[in-house]
C-alpha cells in the first residue's frame, strides 16, 4: 500500500454524530446492560445507537461480519445495499449466510441474521448495484455509510458519495490473509481518496475469487468497520481518521499507516463514470491492450456441441480441488490457478484448449495468462460451470 509519508492532524471528531433517542425500555437496558457499564458510555450512548441510521454496502464476507455486530450493539436502523444471491462458495467467510439460504438475496438472508438477534431493528433492504445515478438518494435516508465491498469502483463511488453528503465513511477491504481499515470524513480529515489518489490498474488487481480469502480476516475487518461505526455514533474514543489500520493474519500483527489530505487534491463537486474510472470496461478487469473477453470466449452451447461431436480438445478446470470435487465436466484436468503458470507444459498445444470454472471470471484471467505464454488456441468458457450447466446438465459430473 502506498500512501502520503506525512502525517494528518484532523479536527477533532469526537462530538456525537446522532441526537440520542428518547429513554430506552427496561427490556432494551437489561439487553444492552453490559455495553452500559463501559467507561464514557452509559445509557445516551445506547440511546445515540438506537436512533442511528447506518448503511452497509455490501452483504458479502465484510457485510456479514459487519452487520450482526451493528445489530448486536444496538444501532436502530440498519441499511444493506447488495445486489448479488447467496451461493456455496460465499458461505466459507460470509458468516450471517446458511446452507438453506442459497439462491436467495444476500439482503434477505442478512435481513433474517439481524431479525434473529434483535427483532426491533429496523433493516430497509436495498437489493440494488449501487451506482452514480442511485446512491445520493439512498443516502440521503442515513446518517453514516460503511463500504464493506470487493471492488474499486464502488470504493471510491462511496467515498465520493460521502463527500458531497457531508456524512462519514468507515470502509474496509480484504483480500488472501490482509485486511485494512479506515474512516473517511472530509469535514474532520482525509478521504480514501487522499489515501488512494489514483486507483490501481484494472488488470493488476485481484478479487477475492481469483486471489482467495481467509474468513477470519473477514471477522477481523469487520469488528473494526463495527467498532468505528459505534464510535462515531456515540463520540467515544478515536475514530481512524487520517490512520488505516492493517491486519496480517500469517503474522498476527496489526500496524497503522498514517496520512494526510492533499492540499492541492480537485474538489468533489460530482459522482463520475467510477467503472470508467477504475479502467473496468467488463466483469473480468483488463488492461487497455488486452484482448477483449469477448474474443477469447466459447461459449456453452458452442462447447457442448463439441463435446457431442468428439472434437478433439483439452478442458482445463482451474478451480480448487474441493470445487471440482463437488462438480466438474468429464475429462477435464485439474490445474488450479494458483499453479497454472508453474503447470504450463501440462497444456497442450496440439488441440484446442478450453478453461472453465465456475462462472467464468478465473478462468479468463487463466485464458489470457496462457495466451500471453504463447499458447494461441484457448479459450475461456464464457459463464463458467454454471453455464454450461445451465445448457447440458446431463453432462456434468455431480
Amino acid at each position: 500500500m502506498s500512501a502520503p509519508t506525512s502525517v494528518s492532524s484532523p479536527t477533532s471528531a469526537r462530538r456525537p454524530l446522532v441526537d440520542p433517542s428518547p429513554p430506552l425500555s427496561p427490556e432494551r437496558l437489561a439487553r444492552y446492560s453490559r455495553q452500559l457499564l463501559l467507561p464514557g458510555f452509559g445509557e445516551l450512548a445506547q440511546r445515540r445507537l438506537q436512533a442511528a441510521r447506518v448503511l452497509v454496502v455490501g452483504a458479502g464476507g465484510l457485510g456479514s461480519a459487519t452487520v450482526p455486530y451493528l445489530a448486536s450493539a444496538g444501532v436502530g436502523t440498519i441499511g444493506i445495499a447488495d445486489a448479488d444471491t447467496v451461493e456455496l462458495s460465499n458461505l466459507h467467510r460470509q458468516t450471517a449466510h446458511t446452507m438453506a439460504d442459497i439462491g436467495a438475496a444476500k439482503v434477505d438472508s442478512l435481513a433474517q441474521t439481524v431479525a434473529a438477534i434483535d427483532p426491533d431493528i429496523v433493516v430497509r433492504k436495498h437489493a440494488v448495484r449501487l451506482t452514480s445515478a442511485n446512491i445520493m438518494g439512498i443516502l440521503g435516508d442515513y446518517d453514516l455509510i460503511v463500504d464493506g465491498s470487493d471492488n474499486f469502483p464502488t470504493r471510491y463511488l462511496s467515498n465520493d458519495a460521502a463527500t458531497l453528503a457531508h456524512k462519514p465513511l468507515v470502509w474496509g477491504a480484504i483480500l488472501r490473509y490482509n485486511g485494512h481499515a479506515g474512516v473517511s470524513w472530509a469535514a474532520h480529515g482525509p478521504t480514501y481518496r487522499d489515501l488512494f489518489p489514483v486507483p490501481p490498474a484494472a488488470d493488476e488487481v485481484l478479487s477475492c475469487e481469483l486471489g482467495g480469502v481467509l474468513p477470519g480476516v473477514c471477522a477481523a475487518i469487520g469488528a473494526i468497520l463495527s467498532t468505528e461505526v459505534v464510535k462515531i455514533i456515540t463520540g467515544v474514543g478515536e475514530p481512524l481518521l487520517g490512520r488505516v489500520t492493517t491486519f496480517d493474519a500469517l503474522t498476527g500483527r496489526f500496524r497503522e499507516i498514517d496520512y494526510a489530505s492533499i492540499p492541492d487534491a480537485a474538489p468533489i463537486t460530482r459522482l463520475i463514470d467510477y467503472e470508467q474510472f477504475c479502467g473496468v470496461t467488463s466483469e473480468e478487469p483488463q488492461s487497455s491492450d488486452a484482448t477483449p473477453a469477448a474474443e477469447l470466449n466459447i461459449d456453452a452451447h458452442e462447447l457442448e456441441r463439441m463435446l457431442r461431436a468428439g472434437t478433439p480438445l483439452q478442458l482445463i478446470d482451474v478451480r480448487e480441488p474441493v470445487e471440482a470435487d463437488m462438480v466438474a465436466l468429464p475429462g477435464s484436468q485439474l490445474i488450479p490457478l494458483g499453479e497454472l503458470e508453474s503447470s504450463v507444459a501440462k497444456v497442450r498445444t496440439d488441440v484446442p484448449v478450453v478453461v472453465y470454472c465456475h462462472h467464468g471470471p478465473r478462468s479468463l484471467y487463466a485464458t489470457r495468462m496462457l495466451r500471453a505464454l504463447g499458447h494461441e488456441n484457448v479459450s475461456n468458457l464464457a459463464g463458467g460451470i454454471d453455464a454450461y450447466a445451465a445448457v447440458q446438465p446431463g453432462l456434468v459430473r455431480y
